[in-house]
C-alpha cells in the first residue's frame, strides 16, 4: 500500500470539512453568540486547515499520480472516519455543549468526559447512527428544569449536529471521489469500499457521472423535504432544514429533546416518513426511476421484500396495539412511523415505545428490524435486506441438497445467477457480524451492571445497525448519556464498524495492506485478488 496515496485522499476530505465547519460557525454568529461561534469552530477549521495542508505537502510525493489500489480505497476509507470524528467533535466539546477547556468552573475529569461525550455524539453523526448523549446531566447549557435540552444548544452546533449526518449518510468520501478518481483514477474503488451495501450499479460509463447522479437525487429529496416540512408540515424554517439534513441519510438527530414527537402532527409524521421510506431505497433504483425505467425498478427483487416486510410489519404492529386497548388511527399512525423509522435505521421517535412498554412481540420486531435494515446501495444500516434475502436462499439450498444430495441448484438474484464467491461473501460477513454481536454483548453486559438483556443487546443491535434508539434504558425519548466511558467508547467503535459494512474496517488489520510499494511489486496481483474478493459488488 502506498502510504502517500492514502494521506492524499485523507487530506482531501479533512479539508473538505472546512466548507461546513465555516457555515455552522457563521450561523452561529448570526444567531447565537459571536464569542461561542469563534471559540466553537475556528480552532477545528485551524485543525482541518493545518491537518489537510500536512497531509497533501508532506506526505504526498509530487509523482502521485498513479491509478488508486483497492487497498489504498479500503485502507483510506476505513481512517477517513475516525479523521473526520475527532474534526468533528471539537464543535461540541469547544463551544460549551459539552463541558470543555472553555468551561468555567469544570474540572479536570468534566473536561475528560465532555471529549468523550463529544467524540460520541460526532461518531453518532457521521455514521448516521442518531443516538445521542446531550441532556441536562452533560451539557453545562442546561439544567434539570431546562424543558428541552437539545432545544437550548447553540443554532450553529445544531446545523453541525445535523450536517454531519447529511455529510456521512451518502458518505463523505464519494464528495472526494468525483474529486480524486480525475487525479488518481481508481474512483469505483472508493465507492466500493465506502458506500453500504453489497450493491453499486453504474448508471454512466464515467464513475464521477454516477457519483454526480447519486448527489444530484440525494440533495434534489433533501431540498424537496425542507420544503414540504416548512409549507405542509408548519415546521419553522431551522427545524425543517435541520430534519431535512437528518432524514435522507437515514440518520434521525432532531433539534428537540422529544425528536418527532415535539411536533405532534400528522402532517410532519407522513412527510418524514414519505422520504425515510425512499432513504432505505437502493439509490441506483431511485435513479433509474428518475429516468422512467419503471419496470426495472419494480422488478427489482430487494426493493419488492423491503416494501413487504415493512408493509407486513405494520400491519401486524397496528392490529397488535388495536387489540391492546390502542384507537384505530392512532394505531396505524404510530406503528406505521416506528416500522419505517427502526426499518430504515433512521431512527425518529414519535412514540416513546419503551417508557410506556409496547407488547414484548412488537419489541422483538423492532429488535429484528435493527439488525434487517433496508435495502443495499441506501443510506441505511444494518445488514440489507438483500443479504437476508440471499441467506435464505442459501438455507433453503442446503436443505434441498440434503433430500436430493445429486440436484444441482443456483442461488438467482433479479433473474441473474450469484456467483458462489459472492455467496460465501455473505456468510462470512453474516457470521462476522454475529461473532461481534455476540462479544459486544458480553463486553457491554460488563460495562453497564444492573442493565437489562433486553438493554444490552439492542444497544449492540442499534448501534452496529446504526440505528439510534435502542429497547429498555435507552430506548426511545431515553438518551444514553447514563453510559459510563468505556460502555460510550465501545458502542461508537460499533457505529464505526457498522457504517463500513466491518470488512471495509476490519481489512486495516490483514499485513496486506500495509505492505511497502516495493513490496508489492510481487505481491500486488495476489493482494487485488483478495481485497476484490472480498469485496466483490454485483452491477
Amino acid at each position: 500500500m502506498r502510504k502517500d496515496v492514502v494521506a492524499l485522499i485523507l487530506g482531501a476530505i479533512v479539508l473538505l470539512l472546512i466548507i461546513p465547519l465555516t457555515v455552522a460557525m457563521l450561523v452561529t454568529i448570526i444567531m447565537d453568540d459571536p464569542m461561542t461561534g469563534f471559540k466553537g469552530f475556528v480552532i477545528p477549521i485551524a485543525v482541518a486547515g493545518i491537518l489537510g495542508y500536512c497531509l497533501l505537502t508532506f506526505f504526498v510525493r509530487p509523482d502521485t499520480n498513479e491509478r488508486l489500489r483497492d487497498s489504498e480505497a479500503f485502507a483510506a476509507v476505513a481512517l477517513a472516519w475516525p479523521v473526520a470524528v475527532a474534526i468533528g467533535a471539537l464543535p461540541y466539546w469547544l463551544s460549551g455543549v459539552f463541558h470543555g477547556p472553555f468551561t468555567d468552573g469544570a474540572t479536570l475529569a468534566d473536561i475528560a468526559r465532555g471529549a468523550v461525550n463529544s467524540w460520541f455524539e460526532a461518531m453518532s453523526g457521521f455514521t448516521t447512527t442518531g443516538a445521542t448523549v446531550i441532556d441536562w446531566r452533560m451539557s453545562p447549557n442546561c439544567q434539570i428544569t431546562t424543558p428541552d435540552c437539545i432545544g437550548a444548544q447553540p443554532k450553529g452546533v445544531l446545523l453541525w449536529r445535523s450536517g454531519t449526518q447529511w455529510l456521512g449518510g451518502m458518505g463523505i468520501i464519494m464528495i472526494g471521489m468525483v474529486l480524486l478518481a480525475r487525479i488518481l483514477g481508481g474512483g469505483m474503488s472508493l465507492a466500493r469500499a465506502e458506500l453500504t451495501g453489497p450493491s453499486l450499479s453504474r448508471l454512466r460509463p464515467r464513475l464521477q457521472e454516477t457519483a454526480i447522479i447519486l448527489w444530484a437525487i440525494y440533495i434534489g429529496l433533501t431540498l424537496l423535504e425542507i420544503i414540504l416540512l416548512f409549507t405542509a408540515g408548519g415546521m419553522s424554517g431551522f427545524d425543517a432544514i435541520n430534519h431535512g439534513l437528518t432524514t435522507m441519510p437515514s440518520g434521525g438527530f432532531s433539534t428537540h429533546d422529544a425528536n418527532i414527537a415535539y411536533y405532534d402532527s400528522a402532517a410532519v409524521e407522513t412527510i418524514i416518513i414519505a422520504f425515510m421510506f425512499l432513504a432505505g431505497v437502493n439509490f441506483s433504483l431511485l435513479a433509474l426511476f428518475v429516468n422512467r425505467e419503471w419496470k426495472r425498478v419494480f422488478r427489482d427483487e430487494e426493493l419488492r421484500y423491503y416494501t413487504a416486510i415493512l408493509l407486513i410489519c405494520i400491519v401486524f404492529t397496528a392490529v397488535v396495539l388495536q387489540f391492546s386497548g390502542w384507537e384505530i388511527g392512532q394505531a396505524i399512525r404510530n406503528s406505521a412511523f416506528t416500522i419505517i423509522s427502526i426499518g430504515t435505521s433512521t431512527g425518529y421517535v414519535s412514540n416513546d415505545y419503551s417508557g410506556t412498554p409496547w407488547p414484548t412481540v412488537i419489541l422483538l420486531i423492532l429488535l429484528f428490524l435493527m439488525v434487517m435494515g433496508a435495502s443495499a446501495g441506501s443510506t441505511s444500516g444494518g445488514l440489507k435486506v438483500l443479504r437476508f434475502n440471499l441467506a435464505i436462499k442459501v438455507a433453503l439450498r442446503e436443505l434441498t441438497r440434503i433430500v436430493n444430495p445429486r440436484q444441482v441448484k443456483t442461488i438467482r438474484m433479479n433473474g441473474e445467477v450469484i456467483e458462489e464467491d459472492f455467496i460465501s461473501l455473505i456468510v462470512g460477513m453474516l457470521i462476522v457480524w454475529m461473532g461481534l454481536f455476540i462479544l459486544s454483548s458480553l463486553v457491554l453486559a460488563v460495562c453497564l451492571p444492573g442493565h437489562s438483556f433486553e438493554t444490552i443487546i439492542s444497544v449492540v443491535a442499534s448501534s452496529l445497525g446504526n440505528t439510534g434508539p435502542a429497547l429498555g434504558s435507552f430506548g426511545a425519548t431515553n438518551n444514553w448519556s447514563s453510559m459510563n466511558t468505556p460502555a460510550l467508547l465501545w458502542t461508537s467503535v460499533l457505529m464505526w464498524l457498522g457504517r463500513l459494512e466491518l470488512l471495509t474496517a476490519l481489512i486495516l488489520l490483514h499485513p496486506r495492506t500495509w505492505r511497502n510499494e516495493e513490496r508489492e511489486v510481487g505481491t500486488d496481483k495476489a493482494s487485488l485478488r483478495f481485497f476484490r474478493k472480498l469485496f466483490k459488488r454485483m452491477d
